[in-house]
């Protein structure tokens, strides 16, 4: 995890499993105090997330005052699939497929 130069947020490589979710789950803290409208997660170079470090993210979100959100972007497919499955009506998180 390291911060982006251009935007608020972070960006993600490798894998988001047990061995990386204390990290995991740090950034997206840090993401939720962020004092501005849109947070930017860009998980290009993520290759798997598994099914607890999309819970953390969906727990993120849901912990933002309201009017802001995540912007994640470009996660591995099975990101969007697992929020869509149980997290269909998340408000907080917008994804940006690749």
């Amino acid at each position: 995890m390291r911060p982006l130069a251009d935007r608020t947020g972070w960006q993600a490589a490798g894998e988001v499993s047990l061995a990386t979710r204390t990290a995991w789950e740090r950034a997206l803290d840090r993401l939720a105090l962020e004092d501005v409208e849109v947070c930017h997660l860009e998980l290009s170079a993520v290759t798997f997330v598994d099914v607890a470090g999309v819970s953390a993210l969906a727990a993120a979100a849901q912990g933002l005052p309201e009017g802001r959100r995540l912007m994640i972007e470009q996660p591995p497919a099975a990101v969007g699939r697992v929020l869509d499955m149980f997290w269909p009506d998340l408000p907080g998180v917008e994804v940006v497929a690749r």
